[in-house]
């Protein structure tokens, strides 16, 4: 599933080329994503200009002259910008072009994204409820100490829960963890203010490295150039079970979270 980083890479790729330019035309194919495209959407678009490109965790926010725009991924869905005269595939379901014939193309297998206008987008029931962006200035140690008292979640559960901090996933957690030197499994109620000042630094040290690294290459997800991203290749843990430790060369390990993978050297992280 895209994730912060993947989501970041691609606002990124599209801000050197869509804002400031005005929408010519939407074109929905299959409105059938994960729920239905809002059949006004291209009415109430057309003619608007595009003027920036937010985020909130993983959702694009497209500001179209105070109407915004909403798009998720889902699980396998990118969004890349194509060829005014490339045709659609299969599973390429919406398209925006603007009056310099830029196309942008959403492609989502999986039909699991979204599409979605709103007003208000920060009291939109998808964004509301979110925790604070882990790049920002209210994600520190203090809050993320505060989070953790009396809590007996795993700290890998409550970093990849989005009402705590959003965009944390999976491998971004594992990841994190390891370099903050705590195993997964730990009751969150048992950091300290000092392990969580490292956990805070590390998440986002990692999430950092990983836009700059373009993202991860899961599944069918490809940044706005079409290009995967890379930064698996560089893990330390996330993917790497029996695997020897980049750091001491313990054997890396492998456990089930709720339901997810995690992985962690049993000599680095405690």
């Amino acid at each position: 599933m895209p994730e912060l980083p993947e989501v970041e890479t691609t606002r990124l790729g599209l801000l050197p080329r869509l804002p400031g330019r005005t929408l010519a035309a939407v074109t929905v194919r299959d409105p059938r994503l994960r729920w239905p495209v809002p059949d006004v959407l291209p009415a109430r678009l057309a003619g608007r200009t595009l003027a920036g490109i937010a985020r909130r965790g993983k959702y694009l926010l497209f500001d179209f002259d105070g109407i915004t725009q909403i798009v998720h991924l889902g699980m396998s869905g990118s969004l890349r910008l194509a060829a005014p005269d490339e045709p659609p595939a299969a599973h390429d379901h919406v398209d925006w072009r603007f009056d310099d014939g830029t196309c942008l193309r959403l492609r989502d297998p999986r039909r699991f994204g979204a599409v979605l206008l709103t007003e208000d987008p920060a009291r939109h029931p998808l964004l509301a409820h979110l925790g604070p962006e882990p790049l920002g200035p209210e994600f520190d140690a203090a809050y993320l100490h505060a989070r953790c008292r009396g809590r007996n979640t795993t700290i890998k559960q409550l970093i990849m829960d989005a009402s705590v901090v959003v965009g944390v996933g999976n491998i971004y957690a594992s990841e994190s963890l390891f370099h903050a030197g705590i195993r997964p499994a730990t009751a969150a109620r048992r950091l300290s203010g000092p392990a969580c000042a490292r956990l805070a630094a590390a998440i986002r040290k990692v999430l950092a490295a990983a836009i700059a690294a373009g993202g991860s290459s899961l599944r069918d997800y490809v940044a706005s150039s079409g290009e995967p991203g890379y930064f698996q290749l560089q893990t330390r843990a996330y993917g790497r079970e029996n695997l020897p430790c980049r750091t001491c060369g313990t054997p890396i390990r492998r456990i089930v979270q709720g339901q997810r993978a995690s992985f962690y050297c049993p000599a680095c992280q405690r």
